[in-house]
């Protein structure tokens, strides 16, 4: 069986925002390498921090989190 893949627009959230990984880290209580491995997919996080995660950016854990690859940003139109 396949692993799941978990992926997630943390590094685009952070950039938009210009918080470091560091930053995120530190607001989130864990180590700034974790939200590096979070980032490219080598970990993938507990639901809780998942949720915190998703808390901190103010949006649904949906927009940050999904078991599809996200769409690229200019790929056509994404429907609201």
């Amino acid at each position: 069986m396949p692993s799941e893949v978990i992926y997630n627009r943390i590094a685009m959230l952070r950039a938009e925002r210009g918080i470091s990984r560091r930053e995120l880290a530190e607001a989130l209580g864990v180590h700034y390498q974790t939200v590096g491995y979070l980032e490219r997919g080598e970990y993938s996080p507990s639901l809780h921090l998942a949720l915190r995660i998703a808390a901190y950016f103010e949006v649904a854990v949906e927009v940050v989190f999904s078991t599809e690859p996200f769409p690229r940003l200019g790929s056509g139109v994404e429907s609201a």
